[in-house]
């Protein structure tokens, strides 16, 4: 292929690739949910107790877009979806929680950050786990 062949080219939108953009895009609303319903929470509850609830919140909101959206074809019984999605997000809820305690809690502080902490720290905590999580549901929730 020549060079001005290339660059005329179709770049490769494969179902893998639409698939994968889909889940971001789910991913992306689900994220939303979270980061908006947690500063809700925040108003009635500690902050790391608001980061739990809205990460329920958004992986409830992300199993049932995923589900209907992304991975439509599926061997996983309802029940298997459900267990392997909710192991999966334990573990993303782990990386959230910890990320952002820790960017709040410390390495924002130490860095002289003052403007809004939690929020900042928050948002770095939910985009954490998107390609671990896309890979699991992939191969485990939605095979």
């Amino acid at each position: 292929m020549h060079r001005d062949d290339a660059d005329t080219a179709p770049m490769h939108t494969g179902p893998a690739h639409l698939r994968f953009f889909k889940f971001l895009a789910v991913g992306g609303f689900a994220a939303a949910v979270n980061f908006g319903s947690r500063i809700l929470f925040s108003q009635h509850v500690s902050y790391s107790t608001a980061i739990v609830l809205a990460y329920l919140l958004g992986m409830a909101t992300a199993f049932v877009l995923n589900r209907l959206l992304v991975f439509k074809r599926t061997s996983n019984a309802l029940l298997q979806q459900i267990g392997w999605f909710s192991a999966i997000n334990a573990i993303a809820l782990l990386q959230t929680l910890l990320i952002s305690l820790a960017l709040a809690d410390y390495i924002l502080p130490w860095m002289g950050w003052h403007w809004q902490p939690e929020l900042v720290a928050h948002a770095f905590g939910v985009a954490a786990p998107v390609v671990t999580s896309y890979f699991g549901h992939k191969h485990f929730s939605f095979k």
